[in-house]
């Protein structure tokens, strides 16, 4: 009987140990929301170990995908925070990382979608010139609020998106291309009209899985293709395994984080 309970006691403890580990890690990324013109854009930061007001550090921004959108202030740090909360990252690149979540309705760029007439599944149609819709109108704003922060580095202002967040990182750095000094985008897309606005002003690496069954990756091949016409060099890393989850892979890359610092405006 000891040793049934011991044994039951030993598995309840692996169950709930990796459920416990992440909500310690969450815990980590302080809560807070950008409130303009009536619109909430709740978001999670994590501070710099040590913080100092006094000094200046990188702002890196994460947008997560369409399955993270909410108000819960907490499912957008599903994917990604693994990599901002290792202590070796922490300590050699040590940043201000923020986390903003997206309405559930919402979407952070301005594409559309239809249904192909063959195949019956979503094709994604990328816009050009269109005006900000509302949360990228108030990711925009977040950005302009942590800008005027003494304590944020403007030379070093990156970011990077999975799925939804790839296709928002895209239009964001065309809004805005001479504020990031780099960034990457995972499994995204865009409309190669947009492409000119930043091939050559902000260095870009790509991810996409080759069996993705969302977002095919001809969508990332025709970006890489237009970026290198128009002049620019991005990386681009295709897993060939890997289906709509490639941030998975994307986030283990040892080079992501170095590679992102190496770059300054």
């Amino acid at each position: 009987m000891k040793k049934a309970f011991s044994l039951s006691l030993l598995l309840f403890i692996c169950l709930i140990f990796p459920i416990f580990s992440k909500a310690q890690s969450h815990s980590s990324f302080d809560r807070g929301s950008f409130i303009a013109k009536g619109d909430t854009l709740p978001y999670r930061i994590l501070f710099p170990q040590n913080f100092d007001p006094a000094k200046k550090y990188p702002l890196i921004l994460v947008l997560h995908g369409a399955g993270e959108r909410g108000n819960n202030n907490e499912s957008q740090l599903l994917y990604g925070t693994g990599l901002f909360l290792k202590d070796t990252i922490r300590q050699k690149y040590p940043a201000i990382v923020i986390y903003p979540q997206c309405p559930a309705n919402g979407w952070w760029a301005n594409n559309k979608f239809e249904e192909d007439s063959l195949t019956h599944k979503t094709r994604f149609v990328f816009t050009v010139g269109d005006p900000p819709i509302p949360a990228m109108k108030s990711l925009l704003g977040l950005i302009d609020q942590f800008l005027d922060k003494p304590y944020v580095n403007k030379h070093q202002v990156y970011i990077g998106g999975l799925s939804m967040g790839g296709m928002g990182t895209y239009e964001i750095i065309g809004r805005r291309p001479k504020l990031f000094a780099a960034a990457f985008a995972v499994c995204g897309g865009d409309n190669t009209n947009n492409v000119k606005k930043y091939a050559k002003k902000v260095p870009l690496w790509i991810f996409h899985g080759q069996k993705d069954s969302v977002v095919p990756y001809a969508h990332s091949e025709a970006i890489v293709a237009a970026i290198k016409e128009a002049g620019g060099e991005p990386l681009y890393t295709l897993y060939p395994n890997d289906d709509h989850n490639s941030w998975d892979d994307a986030f283990r890359e040892p080079l992501l984080i170095p590679w992102l610092f190496s770059h300054r405006k």
